[in-house]
């Protein structure tokens, strides 16, 4: 069989991007049994260190599907119910009429209506980075900061609703997903973190993939260069950050390698069954953090485009990293790309984020990564 994988035209759009403005990136790119790892620039722009397409990453929300793929999988086997109401399982955190109103269903999908916690962190607890206050010195004062979930919690459950549970369009809040963190160590008497190991993790056979014990990435890694719209300039290394402030919404540890791999056995349904899959891909209207209204099922999205086939995936952001990982709906063909610079753009008088070449030059890589 024909490579259908062009490893040229791969190599220089990895290129193009570093070209564009990004210190450095790595990629995976599958088709079947054909596969090709590409990177391009540095992991440190201090001492030249070229990236590796074999480094670990912090991932961001890529963390989301695992979290959903766990709460699924309790859901299996009668521990949870996904139209049973949180409050009956989290009394504490989601009291009242809105625990009652609620659904499980409602945290995973992004339709709780309730309010994203980070805005409120810094003015509530005074110990989360609020930039456009502080600068840059706000983050390094709360690299070792460590949050309480049930605090952080508190700020998304306390703040005002978003919209009314179950409501279109859903608003896209890691407070939804610190909860399901917490309605997992609750019906399993263990962590999130151990339970999306054992069930999720161990399951996929991945061998990279953690949650972080400290501040520090373990193994070969890049810096995490932020750039925070042109206000951290030049952009600052954060790869050194407790992860505490967004827990098992966002915290995981991977390789494009291992994401490849779990996403692979995620849709031939070898981490939940084929109704929860089937579930996971019903999606609806959810307001994203860029402010974008995009489709949103049970911890995955899909990435349309006409005439194409849909891929399936996750998208992640922490300070400094950022990556995209998806897979084709028949399973054919998957891409993961880690890049180490966020928030490149600069904003106009409005606050918009405005045009960067990383923009077009990432846009192109994905379209070669996904379609040749």
């Amino acid at each position: 069989m024909k490579n259908p994988l062009d490893s040229a035209a791969l190599d220089a759009a990895v290129d193009h991007v570093h070209r564009a403005g990004m210190p450095g990136l790595f990629a995976e790119v599958r088709h079947g049994d054909h596969v090709w790892r590409g990177a391009a620039g540095v992991a440190d722009t201090a001492t030249g260190r070229p990236v590796d397409a074999g480094m670990r990453h912090r991932v961001g929300s890529v963390t989301k599907t695992f979290t959903a793929a766990a709460v699924l999988r309790q859901a299996e086997s009668g521990r949870i119910g996904l139209d049973a109401p949180i409050g009956r399982y989290l009394p504490k955190l989601v009291p009242g009429e809105r625990g009652e109103a609620i659904t499980v269903r409602m945290l995973i999908n992004h339709t709780s209506g309730l309010a994203e916690y980070l805005p409120y962190a810094y003015p509530s607890l005074k110990a989360f980075p609020d930039l456009a206050e502080t600068g840059a010195q706000s983050l390094d004062d709360h690299r070792f900061t460590r949050f309480d979930p049930e605090e952080l919690i508190a700020l998304g459950v306390g703040a005002p609703a978003v919209g009314a549970p179950g409501g279109a369009p859903g608003l896209y809040s890691n407070t939804n997903y610190l909860l399901l963190a917490e309605l997992v160590a609750e019906v399993t008497g263990t962590t999130a973190e151990e339970c999306i190991t054992r069930d999720v993790i161990e399951r996929a056979g991945l061998r990279d993939t953690t949650f972080p014990t400290g501040p520090e990435i373990e193994g070969p890694h890049s810096r995490l260069y932020e750039a925070w719209f042109g206000k951290i300039d030049p952009p600052r290394d954060y790869s050194v950050f407790d992860m505490s402030w967004t827990g098992p919404s966002a915290s995981l540890i991977s390789t494009v390698a291992d994401l490849n791999l779990f996403y692979a056995q995620l849709m031939a349904g070898k981490i939940v069954g084929p109704s929860s899959l089937e579930q996971m891909r019903r999606t609806g209207p959810v307001i994203s953090q860029e402010g974008k209204v995009i489709a949103y099922g049970l911890g995955l999205h899909p990435v349309e485009a006409p005439g194409r086939p849909t891929f399936w995936g996750h998208g992640g952001t922490v300070w400094g990293g950022g990556t995209l990982a998806v897979t084709r709906a028949d399973g054919a063909r998957q891409m993961a790309v880690a890049v180490n610079l966020q928030r490149w753009n600069t904003l106009d008088a409005s606050g918009r984020p405005q045009p960067h070449p990383i923009d077009a030059a990432l846009d192109s890589l994905y379209q070669v990564a996904m379609y040749g």
